[in-house]
């Protein structure tokens, strides 16, 4: 085969890449947009396509426009903004680490939020934005915990798995020891920082997590072009020009933001981080990162979820995370079994 015939074999390949990547990112939006749409006619007070487009463009019944402003349609913008911030950032934990486990549910970065914002919140009396901030920092401090005792030489996989899966269980224990210790009506405030939901996050708590997530996804623009060759291995990333330790350490500090700004607005959402890039991998089926498809599966399946625990769920309200909880258990276990299998 001649050089110019590897070339054009290998170019069909990239474009035939590129446009499923494409189909795959197009056709979660479509859920998104269908998801979005039922959230919006469906709830206690049913609403036609008519009154909910006069609703959302502020035309109509002033109760339509209330509904549809300020209850229904910020909840569904909640719900993409948080679920590509968690999808985006566990496709890159999982790049990065080159394990399928690596997710912020399980090396305990959500659970450092939730620690984070619960102190705030039982011990100091903090809420809002304050709060918010003390759950981004919780989820920081962690990180940098689980950073220091996992770096020996540089920062290994597995090590920093398993670290952070210490840390996912002393975090979480802490959590449970202070809502057993408050009282019983500070209990219920905290269970959004135990479960994860999207039903308060509006107004300037909505437009600042959407900003800082189009900043932090922007910036990871610019680091994704080493995620080829890390998968490939460190030696042959070194080969390819890649300074291994920036690029990783780069790369999960920005997952690592990510995650504690979705957390700091939702709650650790179950899941969502661990799923999301297992789904879009498997359907983009390129080898690659799928970064663009992890976040837009994040987006459509916490949206989803989101609409399915308020209408659909045993005929009983629940919180997103529950929702994301029951389906990502499974994969979990799945995940596990099939692992252990392999490595036989």
């Amino acid at each position: 085969m001649t050089t110019d015939a590897v070339e054009t074999a290998v170019a069909r390949l990239r474009a035939a890449r590129r446009r499923r990547h494409v189909l795959v990112v197009a056709g979660m939006i479509l859920i998104v947009l269908v998801a979005g749409t039922g959230a919006l006619l469906v709830g206690a007070a049913g609403l036609t396509p008519g009154q909910a487009i006069a609703g959302a463009v502020g035309l109509g019944d002033k109760g339509d426009v209330f509904i549809i402003q300020k209850l229904r349609l910020p909840r569904i913008e909640a719900a993409v903004v948080v679920g590509g911030a968690f999808g985006l950032a566990g496709a890159l934990f999982q790049s990065t680490l080159r394990n399928p486990l690596a997710s912020p549910d399980i090396l305990g970065i959500s659970s450092g939020a939730s620690l984070g914002a619960v102190t705030g919140l039982l011990a100091l009396g903090l809420s809002g934005v304050v709060l918010s901030a003390m759950a981004f920092a919780g989820a920081g401090l962690v990180a940098i915990a689980i950073w220091l005792l996992a770096w020996r030489k540089g920062l290994h996989s597995i090590r920093f798995v398993l670290v952070g899966v210490g840390f996912a269980y002393l975090c979480s224990s802490l959590v449970a020891w202070s809502m057993a210790r408050a009282e019983e009506n500070e209990a219920a405030g905290v269970l959004i920082w135990t479960v994860g939901s999207v039903s308060d996050i509006r107004g300037d708590q909505l437009a600042l997590v959407a900003a800082g997530t189009l900043v932090l996804s922007a910036a990871v623009t610019v680091v994704s072009r080493t995620q080829g060759p890390l998968s490939l291995g460190d030696d042959n990333a070194r080969s390819l020009g890649v300074r291994v330790d920036a690029a990783r350490i780069g790369t999960l500090l920005l997952a690592v933001a990510l995650v504690a700004l979705a957390t700091s607005a939702a709650g650790p959402i179950a899941f969502v981080a661990l799923v999301a890039p297992a789904i879009a991998r498997r359907l983009v089926n390129d080898g690659g990162a799928a970064l663009a498809a992890s976040a837009a599966t994040g987006a459509a399946l916490t949206l989803v979820a989101d609409v399915v625990g308020q209408h659909a769920l045993l005929g009983v309200a629940a919180p997103v995370g529950i929702v994301t909880g029951l389906v990502g258990a499974p994969y979990l276990l799945w995940l596990l079994a099939t692992t252990e299998k392999r490595s036989r």
